[in-house]
């Protein structure tokens, strides 16, 4: 990965700037990708001895839970837990109501609970609005290339209930999904940041496919249909970042990887070689970028939960712009009473951040999330953006907004690609001249500044208050941290969803 990143970065294929170019654009996120210019590839290397699909149905069916690694099973334990906690808060917010309308005026058969809500629905129609609940807040964890597991677990638990499936069968459909992302996005690891695909959508369909294949336990012979499946139906463009269709992505792809798995376990067929194939997943949604299949050669052998591991978000927004949050939560320690002082405010960031964060004032929750301007003056305001800080009357502070007008960014090529690291600087002047700096290179939750136990359990109990009781959150987490030794969920459903 360190190889690929650094080659990456030697040959320019991001879209950034020179450290002399603003990012005074409205919405980043919708400019850079469509601008990039990626280079000829070359035709893909190290194909393994199968079929793509056959590789992933082998693991599919032949991943074991007892001979896993105590670590991953525990990276797998943490995971989870802070995936619903982020699915009680979103299933709080507004896209989320809005999506639970459609599933209600569906009146599909309510065999599953739909997290953090009294309605039940069809899994398919479950794991949407799970998934959505899930991206809602832009709080859930980053793995290899954005949010490549989103779809994962809302798409696993409403089959894990209607399977009746154990704690374990449950685990090991989750590492399962999260192995599958991973292999998928390190193959085609340009197609976001340069293709300008959205991985929670693109990788997250067959992710969550092979999750619910195994919890489905679905034939070998058939598993290469559902990966097919999934491949055809797979979808999500960065454009809609800042918008309520990016939660979306995540919620359409773990409806159709339990649609592809359902499918395919029933003889629904697709061609095995839909992923490397001629006009396949691979050559399409990679096309004019850098492929390889060498991370299939492996996959059941190393764990990529393990050796790459994944960054739990401590802020519900963009998760490039955290650098740039607490270097600001640095400053305000520093700076204490003077902020009124403050004249100017420039924020140095990676060329992944320049593409994703804008400048302009947010005129919605969802713009907030990836504003710049926005989350570095709340920060210096207010303190850590938590949950309160993505709210309507939050973006309409006005101490917030007059700080926000003074904050000014430029992309520094010499801070990196912001590839999986996305160090920042900010500069604050006050009016008399005196200016103050900070940095920051890895956030909390990172690899390099792994949340504790009691932070992960911190952030998950302010998650589940915004949906249940106090005391009911402390029961949802007890449950999760004894995964996945319990003999059944059968507890746990009454728990996450409203009565």
């Amino acid at each position: 990965m360190d190889e690929m990143m650094q080659s990456i970065d030697r040959r320019k294929l991001f879209i950034g700037a020179s450290a002399s170019t603003l990012l005074a654009m409205p919405a980043l996120a919708q400019q850079g990708a469509g601008d990039a210019k990626p280079v000829d590839a070359k035709p893909p290397t190290g194909m393994p001895a199968k079929r793509l699909s056959e590789v992933i149905a082998d693991f599919v069916t032949g991943f074991d839970l007892e001979k896993a690694p105590p670590e991953l099973i525990d990276r797998a334990r943490i995971a989870v837990t802070d995936t619903i906690g982020v699915m009680l808060a979103g299933s709080r917010q507004e896209v989320s109501q809005i999506l639970c309308d459609m599933v209600r005026a569906e009146a599909s058969t309510p065999a599953a609970s739909i997290v953090g809500q009294s309605l039940r629905a069809s899994p398919q129609l479950a794991a949407l609005a799970n998934g959505v609940a899930a991206h809602a807040m832009d709080y859930d964890f980053t793995y290899v290339a954005g949010q490549a597991a989103s779809a994962v677990l809302p798409a696993v638990l409403p089959l894990a209930e209607t399977t009746g499936a154990s704690p374990a069968e449950t685990m090991a459909a989750f590492i399962v999904g999260c192995e599958v992302a991973a292999r998928v996005a390190r193959s085609n690891f340009l197609a976001s940041s340069v293709g300008g695909w959205h991985t929670t959508g693109t990788v997250g369909a067959l992710a969550a496919a092979a999750a619910s294949a195994r919890l489905l336990k679905t034939p070998v012979a058939r598993i290469p249909s559902v990966i097919g499946i999934s491949a055809s139906l797979a979808s999500g463009i960065s454009v809609n970042f800042g918008t309520m269709s990016k939660p979306l992505h995540s919620g359409n792809a773990a409806r159709n990887g339990v649609m592809a798995a359902l499918l395919g376990s029933h003889g629904f067929t697709a061609q095995p070689n839909a992923l490397e194939g001629h006009s396949g997943y691979f050559e399409d949604f990679g096309r004019g970028l850098t492929v390889t299949y060498e991370p299939f050669n492996d996959l059941g052998q190393r764990y990529d939960l393990i050796l790459l591991g994944y960054d739990l978000k401590a802020y519900p927004c963009g998760g490039l712009a955290h650098t740039s949050i607490e270097a600001a939560l640095a400053l305000r320690e520093r700076l204490a009473a003077r902020l009124d002082d403050i004249t100017s405010i420039h924020c140095s960031v990676t060329r992944n951040a320049g593409q994703r964060a804008g400048l302009q004032y947010p005129q919605s929750i969802e713009n907030a999330k990836f504003s710049l301007a926005y989350v570095v003056a709340y920060s210096l305001v207010h303190g850590a953006p938590k949950i309160g800080a993505f709210t309507e009357a939050a973006i309409r502070d006005e101490r917030v907004k007059a700080l926000a007008r003074t904050v000014s960014a430029t992309v520094d090529p010499a801070l990196g690609p912001g590839t999986r690291e996305s160090p920042a600087i900010l500069k604050v002047t006050l009016a008399n001249g005196e200016s103050f700096e900070q940095r920051v290179d890895f956030q909390t939750g990172s690899i390099q500044k792994p949340m504790t136990q009691a932070q992960v359990e911190e952030k998950f109990l302010d998650c589940a208050a915004q949906s249940v009781s106090a005391q009911t959150g402390r029961k949802i987490l007890a449950a999760l941290n004894a995964l996945p030794r319990q003999p059944s969920l059968d507890d746990l459903w009454p728990l996450v969803r409203l009565s």
